[in-house]
Protein backbone atom coordinates (compact mmCIF):
# COMPACT_ATOMS: atom_id res chain seq x y z
CA UNK A 1 0.00 0.00 0.00
CA UNK A 2 1.42 3.01 -1.14
CA UNK A 3 1.21 7.58 0.10
CA UNK A 4 1.67 8.96 -2.43
CA UNK A 5 3.57 12.31 -3.36
CA UNK A 6 2.82 15.11 -4.47
CA UNK A 7 5.51 15.14 -7.21
CA UNK A 8 3.84 11.93 -8.60
CA UNK A 9 0.56 12.51 -8.69
CA UNK A 10 1.26 15.99 -10.27
CA UNK A 11 1.75 13.78 -13.39
CA UNK A 12 -1.30 13.68 -14.03
CA UNK A 13 -2.40 16.69 -15.27
CA UNK A 14 0.61 17.12 -17.02
CA UNK A 15 0.13 17.74 -21.25
CA UNK A 16 2.94 14.61 -21.02
CA UNK A 17 3.10 12.84 -17.94
CA UNK A 18 5.76 9.84 -17.07
CA UNK A 19 4.82 6.83 -19.19
CA UNK A 20 6.30 4.96 -16.08
CA UNK A 21 4.48 6.50 -13.44
CA UNK A 22 1.38 6.36 -15.22
CA UNK A 23 2.04 2.85 -15.86
CA UNK A 24 2.16 1.93 -12.20
CA UNK A 25 -0.51 3.89 -11.05
CA UNK A 26 -3.16 2.36 -13.84
CA UNK A 27 -1.66 -1.22 -12.73
CA UNK A 28 -2.88 -0.52 -8.73
CA UNK A 29 -6.40 -1.15 -7.57
CA UNK A 30 -7.33 2.05 -6.01
CA UNK A 31 -8.10 0.60 -2.68
CA UNK A 32 -4.14 0.44 -2.58
CA UNK A 33 -3.34 4.21 -3.25
CA UNK A 34 -3.21 6.79 -0.25
CA UNK A 35 -2.13 10.32 -0.37
CA UNK A 36 -1.48 12.47 2.82
CA UNK A 37 -3.52 15.86 3.39
CA UNK A 38 -0.18 17.74 3.42
CA UNK A 39 -0.05 16.42 -0.52
CA UNK A 40 -3.62 17.73 -1.06
CA UNK A 41 -2.79 21.31 0.45
CA UNK A 42 0.68 21.60 -1.97
CA UNK A 43 -1.92 20.61 -4.93
CA UNK A 44 -4.42 22.92 -3.77
CA UNK A 45 -1.89 26.16 -3.59
CA UNK A 46 -0.15 25.07 -6.60
CA UNK A 47 -3.28 25.05 -8.73
CA UNK A 48 -4.72 27.70 -7.14
CA UNK A 49 -1.37 29.81 -8.10
CA UNK A 50 -1.23 28.51 -11.74
CA UNK A 51 -5.10 28.89 -12.44
CA UNK A 52 -6.89 31.51 -10.16
CA UNK A 53 -10.21 30.99 -11.61
CA UNK A 54 -10.24 27.10 -10.36
CA UNK A 55 -9.85 24.87 -13.88
CA UNK A 56 -6.50 23.34 -12.30
CA UNK A 57 -8.20 22.37 -9.19
CA UNK A 58 -10.98 20.84 -10.83
CA UNK A 59 -8.56 19.20 -13.37
CA UNK A 60 -6.79 17.38 -10.20
CA UNK A 61 -10.41 16.86 -8.42
CA UNK A 62 -11.07 14.77 -11.06
CA UNK A 63 -7.91 13.29 -12.62
CA UNK A 64 -6.17 12.47 -9.38
CA UNK A 65 -7.85 13.19 -6.32
CA UNK A 66 -10.82 10.94 -7.58
CA UNK A 67 -7.76 7.74 -7.48
CA UNK A 68 -6.55 8.15 -3.82
CA UNK A 69 -7.89 8.33 -0.41
CA UNK A 70 -6.52 11.14 1.74
CA UNK A 71 -5.23 10.58 4.84
CA UNK A 72 -5.33 13.36 7.61
CA UNK A 73 -2.38 14.51 9.87
CA UNK A 74 -3.14 14.25 13.74
CA UNK A 75 -1.96 13.67 16.77
CA UNK A 76 -0.23 10.66 16.36
CA UNK A 77 1.32 11.86 12.99
CA UNK A 78 2.26 14.99 14.80
CA UNK A 79 4.20 12.94 17.28
CA UNK A 80 5.58 10.91 14.89
CA UNK A 81 6.53 13.80 12.66
CA UNK A 82 8.21 15.59 15.90
CA UNK A 83 10.40 12.19 16.84
CA UNK A 84 11.18 12.20 13.24
CA UNK A 85 11.99 15.96 12.65
CA UNK A 86 14.48 15.99 16.12
CA UNK A 87 16.27 12.92 14.69
CA UNK A 88 17.17 14.69 10.98
CA UNK A 89 18.41 18.07 12.93
CA UNK A 90 20.52 15.18 15.10
CA UNK A 91 21.96 13.98 12.37
CA UNK A 92 22.29 17.56 10.49
CA UNK A 93 20.30 16.35 8.20
CA UNK A 94 17.23 18.06 8.19
CA UNK A 95 14.63 18.32 5.39
CA UNK A 96 11.27 20.10 4.46
CA UNK A 97 8.61 20.37 7.39
CA UNK A 98 5.64 19.00 4.60
CA UNK A 99 7.83 16.34 3.67
CA UNK A 100 8.38 15.09 7.54
CA UNK A 101 4.73 15.07 7.86
CA UNK A 102 4.35 13.38 4.71
CA UNK A 103 6.61 11.09 6.24
CA UNK A 104 4.80 10.94 9.63
CA UNK A 105 1.53 9.84 7.95
CA UNK A 106 3.00 6.90 5.97
CA UNK A 107 4.66 5.76 8.87
CA UNK A 108 1.69 6.16 10.94
CA UNK A 109 -0.48 4.18 8.41
CA UNK A 110 2.58 1.20 7.31
CA UNK A 111 2.77 2.56 4.18
CA UNK A 112 5.49 3.18 1.71
CA UNK A 113 6.05 6.60 -0.03
CA UNK A 114 6.44 7.00 -3.63
CA UNK A 115 7.89 10.30 -4.36
CA UNK A 116 10.65 11.32 -6.95
CA UNK A 117 12.53 13.19 -3.85
CA UNK A 118 14.04 10.01 -2.94
CA UNK A 119 16.78 11.89 -1.73
CA UNK A 120 14.75 13.82 0.99
CA UNK A 121 12.76 11.23 2.18
CA UNK A 122 15.46 8.52 2.09
CA UNK A 123 17.16 10.42 5.50
CA UNK A 124 14.24 9.35 7.49
CA UNK A 125 15.27 6.33 9.23
CA UNK A 126 12.65 3.30 8.96
CA UNK A 127 10.59 4.78 6.17
CA UNK A 128 10.17 3.02 2.63
CA UNK A 129 10.20 4.71 -0.07
CA UNK A 130 9.85 3.84 -3.92
CA UNK A 131 10.62 6.06 -7.12
CA UNK A 132 8.10 5.50 -10.01
CA UNK A 133 10.09 7.95 -12.02
CA UNK A 134 12.53 4.95 -12.66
Amino acid sequence: MYLVDTDILSELVKKQPSPSVVRRLDALPSETLFTSSITLMELRSGAMRRTPDGGLWTQIQEKILSRVRTLGFSYKEAVIAGDILTGLYASGQPIGTEDVMIAAVAMSNGLVVVSGNTKHFSRVWGLKVENWFD
